[in-house]
């Protein structure tokens, strides 16, 4: 009995696919475009520190709730008719953002732009499953993919340092326009259709309890974070894990689920969608604080600043290509394990970077701790992916997606608000004398320290910039302990639940 190759790709295919890197690209790169145009926001629209934080992170918080809805939507109306809606709705939040003239009016054009990634996300990994059917070729483009969506966090910073060298800090927002121009046009000529042929009614309750399961956690997070336990943050997070517990009943129970909760007892699948989320928590909560870093204490310039994040990208992509080439010799648990340990080390080593320290000891810490991360990015993409079958890939892609940017949220809240809090306590314990005011202004954020010493004697100037540089490098410094601490979890984590996965499972396909 003979059986039959499956088709391979042809060079449209490979096209479709280059083109489909885009939004996967700007998706996860908006998490972190903001991050070196922060002191300027800061500067124009003088956010709190909260408000600063929301600007940053609600993006990422909207896409995270959303995504499992618009994976469902796009296997019942086609998952490059929703790409499409998708890309309307990111281009047009864009430029919503771009000219916001307040730290609210950022906030609700930021929870558009979620809203718009949204239904961009869930179609391009999805549409690549259906694409691929030969399995070397499947692995090749969704390494690549994968080296979009994870480089696009690192690549972020890089894209706001040039354009912010030039023009307003909007213009990291207008930059999505022309691409979401481009992919209204190719995608008709070069992307077939593809949809689930048997996709049941719509779960409009599922919908629903999914965004609101995420909300409610994420502020209680960030508020406990911020100011320790109390009644209102511990009531949010207590709602958030109700609504949680109805939304996994619901899909247990549905004639017709968003997503098919047996999948978790999967370890392949579990294992790799945690590993997922703690990855890109680590490298999102680091990367906010990092540029900020290299801006404010180290002085840098914007572009300067991009330039010195390009051996971060490489570490990625050469974290990606590494795990490729030996993903076919090397267990997963293996892989992964050694991939989330490297990534935990560099974290180690941002730990002691202090405010002498020299720009190429932060970088390199950095580019170790990207490395890890790409090696691990692409393994436990490839397992979530050929665990679901194709009739579900919209779903199954999106709660991939789903854990990426939930994790990138919760890390730039969490490891954000908790270096935040570190700054404020040591700048409102030891006030500089002389600073009045200026040095109240100063206490809120490193940005508005910066700002405020602008306007005052150099002799109060110094030792208030002098503290707020060494108050934000604490801070800094114990966030990258807890990122180093929750990678090595991680990684002991990886090794047990993946223990029994075999090397030709990371290339396994659902004919």
């Amino acid at each position: 009995m003979t059986t039959t190759s499956p088709p391979r790709a042809t060079a449209r295919d490979w096209l479709g696919m280059t083109v489909l890197t885009l939004p996967a690209l700007l998706a996860s790169m908006d998490l972190s475009v903001l991050f070196i145009a922060s002191p300027w926001i800061s500067a124009e629209l003088a956010p709190t520190a909260s408000q600063h934080l929301w600007v940053m992170d609600i993006y990422g918080f909207m896409m995270a709730g959303l995504l499992i809805t618009m994976g469902s939507v796009g296997d019942r109306i086609g998952r490059r008719r929703l790409l499409m809606v998708g890309a309307v709705a990111f281009g047009t939040a864009s430029v919503l953002a771009a000219f916001a003239s307040s730290a609210e009016m950022l906030i609700a054009a930021r929870a558009l732009l979620g809203l718009g990634g949204a239904t961009l996300a869930p179609s391009t990994l999805s549409l690549i499953r259906g694409m691929f059917l030969d399995e070397n070729q499947r692995r090749t483009a969704v390494g690549i993919w994968t080296g979009a969506f994870t480089g696009g966090i690192a690549v972020g910073p890089i894209v706001g340092g040039f354009l912010l060298e030039h023009f307003h800090w909007g213009s990291v927002f207008l930059v999505n326009v022309p691409v979401m121009i481009l992919l209204l046009i190719a995608a008709p000529i070069i992307i077939d259709e593809s949809r689930d042929p048997n996709p049941g009614p719509f779960d409009l309750l599922g919908a629903f309890l999914s965004l609101t399961a995420v909300l409610p956690v994420i502020y209680g997070v960030k508020k406990i974070a911020e100011s320790g336990a109390a009644w209102s943050s511990v009531s949010a997070l207590v709602i958030g894990v109700a609504f949680a517990g109805a939304f996994v009943l619901r899909q247990r129970t549905a004639a017709h689920p968003m997503i098919d909760i047996h999948l978790f007892a999967r370890p392949a699948f579990s294992g790799s969608i945690v590993a997922n989320a703690i990855v890109v928590f680590a490298t999102a909560g680091i990367g906010l604080l990092a540029v900020t870093f290299m801006q404010t204490v180290l002085g840098l310039p914007p572009l300067t600043a991009a330039l010195w994040m390009l051996p971060t990208v490489a570490g990625s992509f050469l974290g990606v290509a590494i795990a490729s080439l030996l993903a076919a010799r090397i267990r997963p648990a293996t892989l992964v394990t050694l991939g989330l340990l490297i990534a935990a080390g560099g974290f180690a080593v941002v730990s002691l970077v202090t405010s002498a320290s020299s720009i190429g000891a932060l970088i390199a810490a950095y580019a170790t701790l990207t490395l890890g991360v790409g090696m691990t990015a692409t393994i436990v993409t490839s397992l979530v992916l050929t665990t679901a079958p194709p009739e579900r890939a919209g779903a199954a892609s999106a709660l991939a997606e789903t854990s990426s940017e939930l994790g990138g949220a919760l890390g730039i809240a969490v490891l954000g608000t908790l270096a935040a809090t570190s700054y404020r306590n040591a700048m409102a314990a030891d006030p500089v004398a002389g600073a009045g005011e200026a040095g109240a202004e100063a206490a809120d954020t490193i940005g508005a320290a910066v700002s405020a010493a602008q306007e005052l004697p150099r002799a109060v100037a110094e030792p208030l910039l002098q503290q707020a540089f060494d108050a934000y490098t604490d801070g800094f410094g114990l966030a990258a302990i807890l990122g180093a601490t929750v990678l090595a979890l991680a990684a002991i984590g990886a090794g047990i639940t993946l223990r029994g996965v075999a090397s030709e499972q990371v290339l396994e396909t659902h004919e």
